[in-house]
């Protein structure tokens, strides 16, 4: 007797597709203060973030689907970051790490942007000053879960229905 989930042939392929995306984060990393420094610690072997997929920091962000925002962005630089996040392949994600870069932290003047949400969206928080790498690394796990939840579209697909089902 068939199992009346296997009509769908996509229903098999919707799980490794929800999850590859979550296994495999390639960051491109942007940082621009003090707390890229602790962005680079996590690629080390204390921290490990190949366990993620996410051991090698794309120079390119054609290459990557995760921006890891580090530190306060300046009016200046602004553009040059929505450019990048703009380049970037769907599905993209961003972390805003630290509180320079979630909300202007103690940088509150004309230079500085509050928040860099008000140019991409952001899809975690770190806070701190600086964050810690074992933060970052829980900002990634939240991201993972995040992807996880999040309903994987495969295409057109009209089920069709069976012969003799009323």
């Amino acid at each position: 007797m068939a199992d009346s989930r296997s009509d769908n042939p996509f229903r098999t392929l919707a799980t490794p597709a929800r999850e590859a995306p979550a296994d495999a984060i390639w960051p491109l990393g942007f940082g621009l203060a003090c707390c890229a420094i602790e962005m680079m610690a996590i690629i080390g072997p204390r921290f490990d973030v190949s366990r993620f997929g996410a051991e090698v920091m794309r120079a390119s962000p054609r290459q990557a689907d995760l921006m890891i925002v580090a530190g306060r962005v300046s009016i200046k630089m602004a553009p040059v970051l929505r450019q990048l996040y703009d380049q970037m392949p769907d599905p993209k994600w961003v972390i805003s790490m630290g509180a320079c870069a979630s909300c202007g932290g103690v940088f509150n003047n004309y230079a500085i942007v509050q928040g860099v949400d008000k140019i991409v969206p952001v899809d975690v928080y770190v806070p701190g000053c600086p964050p810690r790498p074992e933060a970052l690394i829980h900002g990634i796990i939240k991201l993972q879960e995040k992807i996880l939840a999040s309903r994987v579209e495969l295409g057109p697909f009209v089920p069709r229905r069976r012969k003799g089902v009323a």
